[in-house]
């Protein structure tokens, strides 16, 4: 946002006689005149040195150094000159005004503060001293402070355009976003052609979620400002969350032209690119923004993101870890972060759960002090109002497993579905769920607080997080309990660390009693099943089993490339070398057909690049299509199968597991065990190899579990979408009737018996 600094001449008091007793004479005058008009600048400012010497005393010699000094922008030289002034003029309210104005430029914040204080001191209505120490305070974040400083200059001059605009920005960075545009909309009115104040507006109603009245405001400001590169930087921010990618990408390519050397522009570049695929592109925006600004920790944060969905897990962990060095203030890579945890095998349960309660500890804990006193109706058996939070409402793994349970969940007369959805995709899936909810809100442009109070208006009794620690998630709007009830659900395979958050959706196979209750701020309620499973009806029929023709048996792995590490490598390689003659089917790489690092780990294993067959991300029916060459599925570690493993299943292929002690460990294990394969959860890397080996030694019974696999899930609670939206509608009003009778929240089961008992 931009803040304005008020300027005003330096209009010095009068010295005393012991500072003018000693002074230029005539010739020294005519001296320097002659100097100036000619244009003689280094001789003029020899002159100029050469009288603080001979007068030190004498106010306007140093006050034609420090002009002349400033003129050529050599303010750090200025600044002496400028303190000579205010120990000569102490009583001078002007002259320590200007002394904390070239501190404030320097860099001297605490300096600055002291100078404007002194000013004040001497004269207290001095409105301009008032607004730029409100400035310096809201650049150290004392936005409180800040906000008294403008408030005490408005009071003496309440039509200065700039400090409405500087008190606008300090309301809107303490989200006080109302109060934030009235204060810019007052500035203009003032001033209208404020390119400033409207860009500020702009950034108040973007946090308000009003985008387009946003984007309104940014075409504005550069009506009247054709180079406001913010403005331009602003405009394509708003443009992106419009889902406009195109049209905000010119608009960061123009705030680069007046701009070249932007930072944030050249970070936001690179997400586009990141989102499209490009990932090389997007690794080189960062590492500009980081030549430029070594201490950008967003940008190095980003760099993480990449590494990370490249299998490169140490290099991950540094840049997670360099971001929240600089700034530990990054919830979202504070998120980035937990989620790479899940995935490195030298993380354990116990640690998992630290880092967790302290992204809680960090982020929730200062705003637990403002949780609002809900006052819902405590009707136990009432119609509950139901809020569903989720980036992922589109073609998206949680879309997949939400609608099955959303389709029955829609038609429990005791329940009104509010859907809660923070991201700019809408194709055909986010349309058939919209559907399902009696009420839907677009909160891609709304802040943390705002939504947290849009939740709160409308009434919801049970928020429910289907995000947890994964990308576009709103944690930090449940950090602030807008519901009296908040519930974690499928989106993440662990804790989220909040206190405010209740409960956490799992199943028995999951979370067995007893086993992982002190690895979760949540209580947790034991569903039939963690989620429903329907397959896509793109799936073709099952095949034959294709060791049967090939001779040879064929492993498979449809996980993210993320998932796919030296160690993991190495667990399958000692299967293909046990199996010489097996092959490897790899499907679901980047598309940027960038697998050199994977190649290389299996080379380094021993397993030729030529018994791997290599396929990028395709579309869903080419993707159900490849299991037809596989036998047996390969789970990665310590984060495991889910969809793919679901997946696999459908198609007849079953998936080997290796279980571990952490919940992202056990996904691979709950999904087999829900269908009766335990035989194929492995407990330790021997097990994992001879259990390989026994299954592609018995083709004929692979075969046989081939051929009812699908039968399996229809029988089991993942196939009976019914019974798992059973278990949830009476969990939900388990967990409600125990607030309405001021019960604090715990543990307990919901059997699939429940099924047919709560319609």
């Amino acid at each position: 946002m931009s803040k304005s600094k008020i300027k005003k001449p330096f209009k010095p008091g009068k010295a005393s006689k012991k500072t003018t007793s000693v002074s230029p004479n005539s010739q020294d005058i005519a001296t320097m005149t002659a100097l100036f008009n000619e244009g003689r600048v280094t001789e003029l400012e020899a002159l100029f040195k050469t009288w603080t010497l001979r007068f030190p005393c004498y106010v306007p010699g140093w006050q034609a150094l420090q002009s002349i000094l400033t003129q050529q922008k050599r303010n750090a030289e200025a600044l002496a000159p400028l303190q000579k002034i205010a120990e000569l003029l102490p009583e001078d309210a002007e002259a320590h005004f200007h002394l904390g104005n070239l501190q404030m430029e320097l860099g001297q914040p605490a300096d600055a503060v002291a100078s404007y204080r002194r000013a004040l001191e001497i004269k207290p209505g001095f409105v301009e001293a008032h607004n730029n120490l409100g400035n310096i305070l809201q650049d150290l974040g004392r936005l409180d402070e800040a906000v008294l400083c403008y408030r005490r200059a408005l009071e003496i001059k309440p039509d200065i355009a700039d400090t409405l605009n500087n008190l606008g920005h300090a309301l809107q960075s303490l989200g006080r976003l109302d109060d934030a545009v009235a204060c810019c909309r007052r500035a203009l009115e003032i001033k209208p052609d404020f390119a400033e104040a409207y860009n500020n507006l702009g950034n108040a109603l973007q946090d308000l979620g009003q985008l387009d009245d946003a984007m309104t405001c940014y075409r504005r400001a550069l009506e009247f400002k054709q180079d406001y590169a913010d403005a331009y930087s602003n405009l394509g921010n708003t443009l992106l969350k419009l889902g406009l990618s195109d049209d905000a990408m010119t608009s960061y390519q123009r705030a680069l032209e007046f701009n070249p050397d932007f930072t944030d522009v050249y970070n936001n570049i690179g997400n586009i690119l990141k989102d499209l695929g490009q990932l090389d592109d997007a690794m080189a925006c960062y590492r500009r923004a980081l030549a430029i600004k070594p201490d950008f920790a967003e940008a190095h944060s980003n760099q993480g993101s990449i590494f990370f969905g490249q299998g490169s897990l140490p290099e991950s962990e540094v840049s997670f870890r360099k971001a929240l060095e600089i700034n530990p203030d990054l919830a979202e890579t504070y998120s980035n972060l937990l989620f790479f945890l899940t995935h490195n095998e030298n993380t354990d349960a116990t640690t998992l759960a630290v880092e967790h309660r302290r992204f809680g500890e960090q982020f929730e804990a200062p705003l637990s002090a403002f949780w609002p006193q809900h006052s819902n109706s405590r009707d136990p058996e009432r119609c509950l109002q139901v809020g569903f939070v989720s980036g992922d409402l589109y073609a998206h793994a949680v879309a997949s497993f939400i609608e099955p349970a959303l389709e029955h969940l829609a038609d429990y007369p005791q329940l009104t579905l509010h859907g809660y959805y923070n991201n700019n995709v809408q194709d055909s899936v986010t349309l058939r769920l919209r559907k399902y909810f009696k009420h839907w809100h677009s909160v891609i442009g709304l802040s943390d607080d705002a939504l947290a109070e849009q939740i709160r208006a409308d009434g919801i009794d049970i928020l429910i997080d289907l995000s947890g620690h994964t990308a576009k998630n709103r944690l930090l709007a449940f950090a602030r309990k807008p519901a009296p009830v908040q519930v974690s659900w499928m989106g993440y395979p662990g804790t989220t660390g909040l206190s405010g958050m209740d409960y956490y959706l799992a199943d028995r196979f999951l979370l067995p009693p007893g086993q992982f209750d002190d690895q979760f701020t949540e209580k947790i309620v034991r569903l039939p099943a963690c989620a429903p499973y329907r397959p896509d009806m793109s799936a073709p029929p099952v095949n034959a089993l294709p060791a049967l023709g090939n001779g040879y048996i064929t492993f498979g792995s449809f996980n993210r490339q993320s998932k796919l590490s030296p160690p993991v490598i190495g667990l399958w390689s000692q299967l293909l070398r046990a199996l010489p003659d097996s092959r490897m089917v790899l499907g679901g790489l980047s598309e940027e057909g960038q697998y050199g690092a994977l190649i290389d780990w299996f080379a380094q294993e021993g397993v030729a690049r030529e018994r791997l067959n290599l396929y990028p991300r395709c579309g869903i029916a080419d993707y159900f299509a490849l299991h037809q060459q596989v036998d047996i599925c390969l789970d990665t570690f310590p984060y495991n199968g889910a969809t793919t493993t679901l997946n696999a299943l459908w198609m007849g292929v079953p998936t080997l597991t290796l279980v571990g002690g952490t919940v992202t460990a056990r996904q691979g294990s709950t999904l087999l065990s829900q269908v009766g394969l335990d035989a194929f959860v492995a407990k330790d890397a021997a097990d994992f190899v001879r259990k390989g080996l026994s299954w592609g030694g018995h083709p004929a019974s692979l075969a046989s579990v081939r051929g009812n696999l699908r039968e399996r899930i229809k029988q089991s609670a993942i196939g009976q979408p019914e019974m798992v939206a059973a278990g949830v509608e009476c969990a939900l009003r388990t967990m409600w009737q125990r607030w309405c009778a001021g019960l604090p929240a715990e543990s307990f089961d919901v059997g699939p018996d429940v099924f047919g008992k709560t319609r």
